[in-house]
């Protein structure tokens, strides 16, 4: 984590000149005010790393927490980095194996080899491996200590400015917190080039890099889709393939930014783009083969980090929760609003998880359905006579191979199962999807009244993957983004470099900023996506719109999550077209029967289960509401036909064309 860098002005830099006075006037009393006294938070210099600090800090529950997890995850690394070599070397396996039942006399102290055996048995890549363990686990110290250190700072900044102890600060969600911060900027002036800080300038800080993902995302230039034999087109992004692309692009010396919140000035010619990308592209296969020369010690470390977290999650639960689905990582970039920090984003896809289950679960083969049913029946049949044999004499798990029956017995049976339609699941795919869509709130527009199809299933679950899929996603990126830097993010470095010209806006009192996290829909909006006569403004061009109506879905989210921010003149005009025309959702659907799968009112009426189980607040009530609605009214502009509204009703039309 970057350093926060707190400078201290020097007072002299605010003396002025005092006016000359004209001595032939009447004398005045001059007033000697005091200046503020200065603080250790006035006029920080890295406010990025100050306010994602800060919020760090309210999201890892204080600084008692954090102290505890930087020590629990360096014993964790001293584990993951020991019982491999343990495992290894360590257990006398000859004699394990030769173990039998009637050995009552041997112990596991008798299994385990001594210290000084058991290094006997290191090789020279052994030792390799745990020197670059040593130098691992010293970097990771020396940056937990830090971490330590600077949170404690910030412990200070939630007592002394905020005033919020930290026995208190569960108490406070983020925007409480938000509001203190922004309280705090007229006392301590902690912006150096703006008086008053807004809720926005805050989320650019914090998100000033993910902002930029989020863009790359939606305009298709990240992750890289691969066709891959039998698999068809694939999308691949994995954990470490973003760490690289973060760094070439926001921290290395010749990347985009010259430091966190300034592009570099090379970057705003036009004239040196060629130059750029052809410097870019050099960097990127740097980083390639570097990836490629330590592919192997950041994939051992990757196996024994999963092998252990896996373990874990086995010992908790079950193993076939590794056959259940989670967000993808392409997923949560794609479903992400601008400005919407993580935790905004985890309550939201864990509000859809359910549906977005129960919709996946709709789809089976009827053949693959017939044959594993029958299977089940044979194998279950069979393991359950073994397990009543077992309750009248259980010596018959001694028996050779018994332990391992039981376990093939299990797995096939799961596997069958998992072939066969899930009971008491509504056979409503459109509904399912719809209630997906209330949480989410993107949906790409080719899906509608194709929740049924199997190219939809396939195209969802790139957002929503099995688990299994993410492991095994990440244990192949030690090889994979080697491959994936040098042949497909290296040709795209011209892309790269015009993506942060064409697409990055100074801000005042913030720097450099993604222009579509500004959500200025003048400029990236796209008409489809509100119902204001487009030719009453200057119309983006489709290079400059947002796909997916992601910055009017975005605005809608700022805006009813910081209820308190004063969008702009053009944004007010937006909130206040749907305020006006939300509520007629239900006359829509009277008009337009093909988007029936989108009204609230079928939701409502046809899932009363799911909706008891998932209860909405009355905020994301709200943006759901208008986030369906914005669906509507695209789908009406696609279909190139006007709504019209019945006569009973005294509102004006939604569309003039």
């Amino acid at each position: 984590m970057d350093r926060v860098n707190l400078i201290m002005s020097n007072s002299r830099q605010h003396y002025q000149e005092l006016p000359e006075f004209d001595h032939d006037d009447e004398p005045s009393v001059l007033v000697h005010t005091a200046e503020a006294p200065r603080t250790r938070w006035n006029l920080i210099r890295d406010l990025d790393s100050f306010l994602k600090m800060v919020y760090e800090y309210h999201q890892r529950h204080g600084f008692t927490c954090i102290v505890a997890k930087e020590i629990c995850e360096t014993i964790r690394r001293i584990f993951m980095s020991i019982f491999p070599l343990f495992l290894l070397y360590g257990i006398d396996y000859p004699a394990l194996f030769s173990y039998k039942v009637s050995d009552s006399n041997v112990s596991f102290s008798d299994l385990i080899l001594p210290f000084d055996k058991m290094i006997q048995n290191f090789g020279l890549w052994t030792w390799m491996w745990i020197m670059m363990l040593i130098i691992v686990f010293i970097f990771f110290s020396i940056r937990s200590v830090l971490k330590v250190r600077y949170f404690y700072e910030i412990k200070q900044f939630y007592n002394t400015a905020l005033k919020i102890e930290e026995a208190d600060l569960d108490n406070y969600v983020w925007q409480d917190v938000q509001k203190k911060i922004i309280a705090a900027q007229s006392e301590f002036s902690m912006c150096v080039h703006k008086r008053e800080l807004t809720e926005l300038d805050i989320h650019h800080r914090i998100l000033r890099q993910q902002n930029y993902f989020i863009a790359m995302v939606n305009k298709h230039l990240i992750p890289p889709r691969l066709n891959i034999p039998f698999l068809g087109d694939v999308l691949y992004w994995s954990i470490g393939f973003q760490l690289n692309l973060r760094f070439i692009l926001f921290h290395f010396p010749w990347g985009a930014f010259k430091d966190s919140w300034h592009l570099r000035d090379e970057y705003r010619k036009a004239t040196l783009k060629t130059d750029l990308a052809n410097q870019l592209k050099l960097s990127i296969r740097l980083f390639a083969i570097g990836n490629l020369i330590l592919c192997i010690p950041i994939f051992l470390w990757q196996f024994v980090y999963s092998y252990c977290y896996n373990s874990d999650f086995i010992v908790r639960k079950v193993p076939w929760e590794f056959a259940t689905r989670n967000w993808s990582l392409y997923g949560k970039q794609y479903l992400r609003h601008f400005n919407e920090l993580d935790h905004e984003l985890d309550i939201r896809l864990n509000k859809a998880h359910k549906p977005a289950s129960r919709y996946l679960e709709l789809f089976f083969s009827p053949l693959n359905a017939i044959i594993a049913q029958t299977i089940q029946i044979l194998v279950a049949s069979t393991l359950m006579a073994f397990y009543v044999l077992t309750l009248i004499h259980e010596d018959i798990l001694a028996i050779g191979n018994a332990v391992l029956i039981f376990t093939i017995a299990s797995v096939i049976i799961i596997v069958c199962k998992s072939q066969m339609p899930k009971e008491h699941v509504p056979n409503s795919p459109d509904i399912l999807l719809a209630n997906v869509l209330v949480h989410t709130h993107y949906l790409h527009q080719e899906w509608q009244s194709k929740a049924h199809t199997a190219k939809v299933r396939t195209e969802f679950e790139r957002l929503f993957q099995l688990r299994i899929q993410g492991i095994i996603e990440d244990l192949i990126s030690p090889f994979m983004t080697p491959f994936l830097l040098f042949f497909y993010v290296a040709p795209k470095s011209k892309d790269i470099v015009d993506f942060f010209y064409n697409f990055t806006v100074s801000v005042t009192g913030v720097g450099d900023v993604c222009s579509f996290a500004v959500m200025d829909i003048r400029k990236h909006g796209n008409p489809d996506w509100h119902h204001k006569n487009v030719h009453d403004r200057e119309v983006p061009t489709q290079f400059a719109q947002a796909e997916d109506g992601k910055v009017e879905l975005s605005l809608l989210h700022f805006k009813h999550t910081n209820p308190n921010w004063q969008p702009p003149t053009e944004a007010q005009s937006f909130f206040h077209s749907i305020q006006d025309h939300e509520n007629e959702i239900d006359d829509l659907m009277s008009v337009d029967s093909s988007l029936h799968q989108y009204t609230p009112r079928m939701q409502f009426s046809q899932n009363h289960q799911f909706m008891r189980e998932n209860p909405i607040q009355t905020s994301e009530k709200e943006v759901s509401r208008g986030a369906l609605y914005l669906h509507l009214l695209r789908s009406q502009h696609e279909q190139g036909r006007s709504i019209r509204i019945p006569p009973q009703e005294n509102t004006p039309l939604l569309f003039n064309h």
